[in-house]
């Protein structure tokens, strides 16, 4: 067979075992440690068992993605991520998380518009590599994912993570939308602002990432109060639950 060179070579030893010196001279050795610590995070979070975990001691990260469109898989990129640490329903001092990223891609004007990032704030921001071995080295192996509307914030960060690091988020993920359709199953809505004003939770500044996440958080702690009047005591508890509705 006949030897492959360069990226091509680089990308087969990669595909076969993972970090190699080859491919760290190929990357960078930067790019190729945080590419190493992101599998790592992978691979360890597979084996914590959280579901007997009781929620209030449960370590979370709420947290939110800005981005450039809705498709992730079409040329859409991530321009901020922001995170808050909860353990129960309890904010941890100094646990908050927040950084720009940079797109390498125009900003549309209507998303500049919307969230206040332009385009000479990102390309001054770190790149989406760097971002993400900060973010998952913040959101460490045991804490469950908190975010409002999941789907969107998973699909973003699962194209991130398998473009950068050929991984998938293997954290555990709580949707507070889905939490707030079982909660309160009759309500007419159950979009963020709305949520917000019903549970007396003041909203500071929408669609910044580290605001949205804090917001979101406050949100929690109001539906855990609701959780635990129910008698529902572990994580296990509450998916239970949530999988009848």
């Amino acid at each position: 067979m006949k030897e492959q060179k360069g990226v091509g070579r680089a990308w087969h030893l990669y595909k076969m075992g993972g970090i190699t010196p080859a491919i760290a001279s190929m990357l960078g050795q930067q790019n190729a440690q945080q590419m190493a610590f992101i599998r790592s995070m992978s691979r360890e979070q597979r084996k914590q068992l959280t579901l007997e975990q009781p929620l209030s001691e449960m370590e979370t990260v709420v947290f939110d993605l800005e981005t450039t469109g809705f498709y992730p898989y079409s040329g859409d990129e991530i321009i901020s991520v922001g995170g808050v640490a909860m353990k129960g329903d309890q904010m941890l001092p100094s646990g908050q998380f927040y950084s720009l990223v940079n797109p390498k891609r125009r900003i549309p004007r209507h998303i500049t518009e919307l969230t206040g990032i332009t385009n000479a704030m990102a390309e001054s921001a770190p790149d989406l590599m760097q971002v993400l071995h900060d973010f998952m080295e913040f959101a460490g192996k045991q804490r469950v994912l908190i975010a409002h509307g999941s789907g969107h914030d998973k699909q973003f960060l699962n194209a991130a993570l398998w473009r950068t690091s050929k991984v998938n988020l293997t954290h555990r993920v709580l949707d507070t939308m889905m939490v707030a359709k079982w909660l309160e199953p009759k309500r007419s809505g159950y979009g963020l602002d709305e949520l917000l004003e019903s549970y007396g939770v003041e909203v500071t500044q929408r669609h910044h990432a580290l605001e949205d996440a804090i917001m979101t958080a406050k949100l929690w702690q109001r539906f855990l109060a609701l959780i635990f009047l129910r008698n529902i005591i572990t994580l296990g508890d509450l998916y239970a639950y949530l999988s009848k509705h």
